[in-house]
């Protein structure tokens, strides 16, 4: 008996050390871990929960709460044996982030928590309404969110979401260094400067001097991409003053006229190479190029940035792919580790840095690199 209550205490050791390092484990990978019946990881996740050294949750434990570490910032206990019920508000459904939603997902089945999606848009009253009612029905115990934070009353959105009764993770979004917050609110996205870098060196190497850089009116990831562009410009010692701030998409209005123009001023700098914000608009621009006798990447080079659907044009389109679902993922490890831990935890603001996929929009063939880059000229 006494050496079964040993085995026992070194089992369930273990189980605290996966614990402490991963803030929740699962019944059925410590059972592998363990090679033990997940009856047996049951029982010792009950017996250590009742020792108030852990909570055990659907499918397996997480850390406890200390007693008044988090007061302010729940909304009342989760009973044993439930999940966390994690609250997610998105711009759209559509394009990009059901990439973000889908690695949100898998880390929430991952590690038990359930999670609750809403669609917002970019406005910041829908943006509010949708918040308000998942912190109103009292069944959530942490948000994601993505709210818009351009123009005015961005320091009030922040203030007012940083006071709401549950612990709140921004997802490809981030707030000033500095907000009048009591907590600093954390966050998780793309590193899409470093992103934009990626895309200019690469051009930058296959000898483009003089390029362009095209970016969508209205998206929360232009002010990063004009960051990264005019930091990565100045250190290359390329001229930045081509920049086109337009929405170029087939089905906007007058898009053709658009595209028109930006090749009218590409043609007067002599530029090579393009960078385009997003996929649909690169696709609109690499299509009207194809009707007017502009060879891609023979006489303009072409890279976008987002990957979303580049690679079925022809030729396919080089792309920079923000880590979508990784950001996703870790921003309910990060919610989640904030829910367990309290105040204790130190706040924690993540970039993640992004891909490029080299394709034949922006290489030219074997026969052709010797030649010297030829300035984008109409017919």
């Amino acid at each position: 008996m006494t050496e079964r209550r040993q085995f026992a205490a070194q089992r369930q050791e273990r189980v605290m050390d996966e614990l402490r390092r991963h803030g929740a484990v699962r019944v059925r990978e410590l059972a592998q871990l363990l090679g033990v019946s997940e009856l047996t990881v049951r029982r010792d996740l009950a017996a250590l929960a009742a020792r108030a050294l852990l909570t055990q949750v659907h499918g397996g434990a997480v850390l406890p709460v200390e007693n008044g570490a988090v007061p302010a910032r729940r909304q009342r206990p989760v009973p044993a044996g439930t999940p966390y019920v994690i609250g997610m508000v998105v711009p759209s459904l559509d394009y990009y982030w059901p990439q973000v939603v889908g690695g949100a997902r898998t880390a929430a089945a991952a590690l038990g928590v359930q999670l609750q999606l809403r669609g917002s848009s970019y406005d910041v009253d829908e943006d509010r309404r949708q918040i308000t009612r998942l912190v109103a029905a009292q069944q959530v115990q942490g948000l994601l969110l993505a709210p818009n934070l351009d123009g005015e009353g961005v320091e009030e959105m922040i203030d007012w979401i940083g006071k709401l009764p549950v612990p709140v993770v921004l997802v490809e979004r981030q707030t000033p260094h500095w907000t009048p917050t009591p907590q600093q609110l954390e966050w998780v996205r793309s590193d899409h400067a470093l992103g934009l870098e990626m895309a200019l060196r690469h051009l930058h190497e296959h000898g483009h001097r003089r390029i362009g850089l095209v970016l969508s009116k209205g998206s929360p990831t232009s002010a990063h991409l004009a960051h990264g562009w005019e930091r990565t410009c100045a250190d290359l010692g390329l001229p930045d003053d081509f920049v086109v701030r337009d929405n170029v998409t087939l089905e906007q209005p007058g898009h053709r006229e658009s595209i028109e123009r930006l090749l009218g001023g590409a043609r007067e700098r002599g530029v090579t190479a393009l960078i385009v914000h997003s996929d649909p608009s690169a696709i609109a621009i690499a299509q009207y190029f194809a009707e007017v006798g502009v060879s891609v990447p023979d006489d303009v080079a072409l890279v976008s940035y987002d990957d979303e659907v580049a690679h079925l044009a022809h030729p396919a389109i080089t792309a920079v792919r923000p880590p979508k679902a990784r950001v996703g993922r870790e921003a309910v490890e990060m919610l989640v580790a904030r829910i367990v831990e309290g105040r204790r935890r130190p706040p924690r603001r993540v970039l993640i840095l992004p891909e490029l996929f080299i394709r034949g929009s922006s290489v030219k063939q074997p026969e052709h690199r010797g030649a010297a880059t030829p300035s984008l000229e109409l017919p």
